[in-house]
């Protein structure tokens, strides 16, 4: 630890950001609570001098895990001022970056004001690329905020900017959050044209894996439980090379079976499990196979309690082990005693 402290008070002292960046993992493990607010004040004052938006993003996360997000956030608001008197696509960079720091840390009425003021620099500037992904960013705000349409209103803007532009990769995300926006409000047919559009060509992994995701929460909000299965499996065959890719498809999967656990769906849990079962060799095979003998003791089986404590027994990984505990419990249900 000598070694890596000798280190970190170098590259403070140089102002050698990437460097700190690089250290910063290991050296903040090691550092006491009593002594983290000092250190991440001396990093902070270094990462805006040397305007390092990744730093100063690993540096908000500590401070968010502290319940200070705001101390965070003002690293940001401290380089939006110091750009304010140079070109304004510095401005506009340092901009964004708030404003996403804002989304990223739970302030989406802050986001959407900062999104709303880059806008309109965007378009001074006249980037129609920039403005196509500022309109895009600002429709997913105003989503999170509950505001459906004007979500779509911004999202079409933002799809024909990047049509004209012939910027394929950007229209077909766009297309994906039309979907997902045209799902919320039950316009199932809607939604599901537009993903077959991206699904036609969908250019690379990361949106394919995307569109399957959009598309079993429309076949799901159908009630149309094997075909959303069926989506979140070719979803999880796509990503199964990228760590962060499936990871996002089966945290998607757990809440699609919590849902089905959830509407009491056993038979359709019964019928779904094997389809994911197949696809694990390690103890997630034998996760899925318990899902399937809970549901069927939940239909009346009694014979499927032991192939669930069989399987259940042989799981290794305890978050999936605790899901199961969750989904096992009895639900708790209000009678009125008339």
């Amino acid at each position: 630890m000598v070694g890596k402290m000798n280190e970190w008070e170098l590259a403070l002292k140089n102002k050698d950001c990437k460097k700190l960046l690089e250290l910063f993992d290991d050296y903040f493990d090691e550092v006491s609570e009593d002594k983290l607010e000092e250190e991440l004040k001396r990093v902070g004052e270094v990462a805006v001098e040397c305007e390092d938006f990744d730093l100063i993003h690993e540096i908000a996360h500590i401070y968010e895990h502290l319940g200070e997000a705001e101390k965070g956030i003002d690293l940001y608001k401290r380089i939006v001022e110091k750009r304010k008197g140079r070109n304004t696509e510095d401005y506009a960079e340092a901009l964004y970056y708030l404003a996403d720091a804002y989304d990223h840390f739970g302030m989406p009425e802050e986001a959407l004001k900062t999104y709303e003021e880059l806008l309109e620099l965007e378009k001074r500037i006249g980037n129609k690329r920039e403005i196509g992904l500022t309109l895009a960013n600002l429709a997913i705000i105003k989503d999170e905020l509950g505001n459906v349409e004007e979500a779509i209103k911004l999202m079409e803007e933002a799809r024909k900017i990047f049509e004209e532009l012939k910027d394929e990769n950007n229209y077909l995300i766009s297309l994906i959050d039309l979907a997902h926006f045209k799902y919320e409000l039950g316009e199932y047919e809607e939604a599901m044209k537009l993903i077959r559009e991206v699904l036609r060509n969908p250019v690379d992994k990361e949106i394919e894996v995307n569109a399957r995701l959009v598309e079993s929460e429309i076949y799901a909000g159908e009630r149309k439980y094997k075909e959303a299965a069926i989506s979140l499996r070719n979803a999880l065959q796509r990503s199964e090379d990228d760590e962060e890719l499936f990871s996002l498809v089966f945290d998607s999967l757990t809440e699609f079976l919590e849902g089905l656990f959830n509407e009491s769906r056993y038979r359709e849990l019964v019928e779904v499990s094997p389809l994911f079962a197949e696809l694990f060799e390690d103890d997630t095979k034998y996760f899925f196979n318990a899902i399937k003998g809970l549901a069927e003791w939940r239909l009346g089986n009694e014979k499927a309690r032991e192939e669930f404590e069989e399987n259940y027994k042989n799981i290794q990984n305890e978050e999936l082990k605790a899901l199961l505990d969750e989904w096992r419990r009895p639900k708790l249900s209000l009678g009125l005693n008339l």
